[in-house]
C-alpha cells in the first residue's frame, strides 16, 4: 500500500508518518510547502523518519496546480490523507485571503490530483470542530448538522469539506471526511494551548485563559492527542462507507482551566492564571466546542490512548525536549 499524506511536516501530519511508520509496512509520501507551521523538515527528522526507504518527500505548494512532474511521479497511491491546511484562528482573523487560497484552493488542486489517481481507494479530507460553530451547553452536533462558522478559518474548512463531499458525488471519488477536535502531542507549535502552558507554568508566569464575558468560567474542548487522530484514520480507511463524515472525538469535555491544572499538577509547580473574556475583545473565538462520537463508537473503534495518558506522556517528553517550547 502506499499513502500520500498533504502537510506531513506539519503538527498532525508528522504524527500520521510515524504512525504509518511504525505500524504498517506501507510507502508514505509527504506533500508539503514548508510554511512557518512546518518549521521546515524538523519534526520529520526528529521522528528519523527519511531513515527509512519507505518515505518520500516533495516540496509541493498546493495553491497552485498540481505539476505534471509530481503527478507523474506521486499518482500511484492507494490512500490519501489531506491534512494540509493553515489552522491558527488569530492569523485568519488578520489575512482571511490566505486561508481561502490555503484551505479552499488547495483542497480544490489535490482533489484534481486525487482524481488523476486510477488506483485510489480513498481521500481522506480533515475537518474540524468549528465548523459547527460554539456548541452551547448539552448539544454536541452529529457528523451532518448545519455549519455555523464563526471566524475565517472555520469558513475556509466548510468550503474545502463542501468541495471534497462535491468531488465525491459528482467524479464518484471514493473516500470520507472527518471533523478533528482540539489536537495535542509532540512538537506542537509554541503558539498553541499545551505547549504555552508548559513554557508559562515552568517560568512562573501567569496563564491568560479564554473564558466566559463575566470571567467566571473557561471555555472547554475535547482533546485529543495527534497519534490517536492517526489510528483513528487508518481504521477508517480500511472500514469507511462512501461519501460519509466522522466526528473525531477526544474522550471527555476539559474547560481550558481544568487542562492548565492537570499540566500544573504534572511539573509538580503553581498554577498562577487569569481568566479574561476573549470572545469580547476578539471576535471569532467560541468557547465551547462539542461533537458527538457515537458513529465510531457503533463501529466498535475506541482510541488507544487515555487523555491522561497522552497528557503526561506529552508534558514528561516536552521536558526532555525542552527546544520544541521555543522553535
Amino acid at each position: 500500500m502506499k499513502i500520500l499524506i498533504s502537510g506531513g511536516c506539519g503538527f498532525i501530519g508528522h504524527h500520521f508518518v510515524e504512525h504509518f511508520l511504525k505500524l504498517t509496512d506501507w510507502k508514505i509520501i509527504i506533500f508539503d510547502m514548508l510554511s512557518y507551521a512546518a518549521n521546515g523538515m524538523e519534526r520529520v527528522r526528529d521522528i528519523n523518519a527519511f531513515d527509512s526507504k519507505r518515505v518520500e518527500f516533495y516540496s509541493v505548494d498546493l495553491t497552485r496546480p498540481i505539476s505534471v512532474g509530481i503527478i507523474k511521479e506521486c499518482s500511484d497511491v492507494d490512500y490519501i490523507s489531506h491534512l494540509a491546511a493553515n489552522t491558527h484562528v488569530d492569523n485568519s482573523i488578520i489575512d482571511p485571503m490566505s486561508f481561502v487560497y490555503a484551505n479552499v484552493v488547495g483542497t480544490g488542486n489535490i482533489l484534481e490530483f486525487a482524481r488523476k489517481c486510477k488506483n485510489l481507494k480513498a481521500f481522506h479530507y480533515a475537518g474540524t470542530d468549528e465548523q459547527f460553530g460554539p456548541a452551547p451547553v448539552g448539544v454536541e452536533y452529529k457528523e451532518w448538522d448545519r455549519y455555523n462558522s464563526g471566524n475565517p478559518y472555520s469558513a475556509s474548512k466548510c468550503g474545502a469539506m463542501e468541495l471534497t463531499l462535491s468531488y465525491m458525488n459528482t467524479y464518484n471519488l471514493p473516500g470520507f471526511a472527518t471533523h478533528l477536535m482540539n489536537c495535542f502531542g509532540e512538537r506542537q507549535h509554541p503558539e498553541k494551548f499545551i505547549p504555552l502552558c508548559i513554557r508559562k507554568i515552568l517560568a512562573g508566569e501567569k496563564i491568560f485563559i479564554h473564558g466566559t464575558a463575566d470571567k467566571t468560567k473557561s471555555g472547554s474542548r475535547f482533546y485529543i492527542h495527534a497519534r490517536n487522530v492517526a489510528a483513528t484514520i487508518h481504521f477508517l480507511l480500511e472500514n469507511f462507507t462512501q461519501r460519509d463524515k466522522y466526528n473525531i472525538v477526544g474522550e471527555k469535555e476539559l474547560t481550558n482551566l481544568e487542562l492548565a491544572q492537570m499540566i500544573a499538577d504534572i511539573l509538580g509547580k503553581p498554577l498562577n492564571y487569569e481568566i479574561v473574556d476573549f470572545h469580547s475583545s476578539r471576535p471569532g473565538h467560541d468557547l465551547r466546542y462539542a461533537l458527538d462520537g457515537d458513529k465510531l463508537k457503533k463501529m466498535g473503534y475506541n482510541m488507544p490512548i487515555t487523555i491522561d495518558q497522552a497528557l503526561r506522556k506529552t508534558v514528561e517528553w516536552t521536558l526532555d525536549n525542552v527546544k520544541w517550547l521555543y522553535i
